[in-house]
C-alpha cells in the first residue's frame, strides 16, 4: 500500500515552479529569438514559396512550444498525458522543401530551451545557428552556379517575340542557350538552358517578362525536377 501511495505521490509531485518574472523574461527572449529567426529566413532563405507568409508563424510556434513545456516539465503525469494526446493527433502541413522543416525545428528548439528554463544555452546556441546561416549564405552567394531549363510560353505573339525574350534573359542571366523554339499563329514557346548567379535574378527576369505579357507562362526545371 505504501509503495502504491509513494508511486502516486511521485506522479503528482510538482517540482519547483518557475516564477512569473522568470517566465516573463523567458517569454520575451523567446519572442525576440523567433523574430530574429523569421527575419533571417525571409532574407537568407532559398525557398521559392512565400517566405514572409511562412515566417509569420515562427513566433506563435515558438511561444506555444515554450508554454507547453513550461506547464508539463514540472509533472511526469502531465508529460505522459501530452505524449498520449500527441499520439492521437495527426498534424498535417504542406512542407514542400527541407529548408522549411529545418526552420520549424529551430522554432521548436527555441520554445523547448526557454520552456525548460535553459536561457543561456538556448541564446548561445541560437546565435551560433544564426552565424552558421550567415556564413552559409556568403558561401552560397560566392559559389552559386546552377543551370536551369527555362520554358516560356505566350499567346500574345504581337507583344512577345524571341528577340525580346533573349534580351531580357541576357540582362539577368550569366549565360543562356536556346534549345527549342516553336512559333505558330496561336502561341510562341521557347526553351532555354539558363545559368543564374542568384535567385533574385530569376525574380527580376520573371517581372520583366510579365510586363510583356501578364499571362505569360514560365517554368523552371533543374536536374532534380521542377523547382
Amino acid at each position: 500500500m505504501n509503495k502504491i501511495q509513494t508511486f502516486e505521490e511521485f506522479l503528482t509531485n510538482q517540482s519547483a515552479q518557475m516564477s512569473i518574472w522568470t517566465f516573463a523574461i523567458n517569454l520575451i527572449i523567446t519572442i525576440i529569438l523567433s523574430f530574429i529567426l523569421s527575419r533571417i529566413y525571409i532574407k537568407y532563405g532559398t525557398t521559392i514559396s512565400n517566405r514572409k507568409q511562412f515566417a509569420g508563424n515562427f513566433i506563435l510556434l515558438a511561444v506555444t512550444t515554450m508554454l507547453v513545456i513550461s506547464i508539463v516539465k514540472s509533472s511526469l503525469a502531465l508529460s505522459l498525458g501530452l505524449v498520449g494526446a500527441l499520439s492521437i493527433v495527426r498534424f498535417r502541413s504542406a512542407i514542400k522543401e527541407p529548408e522549411e522543416l529545418t526552420y520549424l525545428f529551430l522554432c521548436l528548439a527555441i520554445g523547448l530551451g526557454m520552456g525548460a528554463n535553459q536561457m543561456i544555452i538556448t541564446i548561445v546556441a541560437m546565435f551560433f545557428v544564426f552565424f552558421i546561416i550567415w556564413i552559409r549564405h556568403l558561401l552560397h552567394k560566392i559559389e552559386y552556379n546552377q543551370d536551369l531549363i527555362v520554358t516560356i510560353v505566350s499567346e500574345k505573339r504581337d507583344r512577345v517575340d524571341l528577340e525580346k525574350i533573349i534580351e531580357i534573359l541576357k540582362k539577368n542571366a550569366r549565360e543562356i542557350n536556346l534549345r527549342r523554339f516553336d512559333d505558330n499563329k496561336n502561341l510562341i514557346e521557347a526553351t532555354f538552358i539558363v545559368e543564374f548567379d542568384q535567385y533574385k535574378n530569376m525574380e527580376e527576369m520573371k517581372k520583366e517578362l510579365k510586363k510583356l505579357d501578364e499571362d505569360i507562362k514560365i517554368s523552371f526545371i533543374d536536374n532534380k525536377g521542377i523547382i
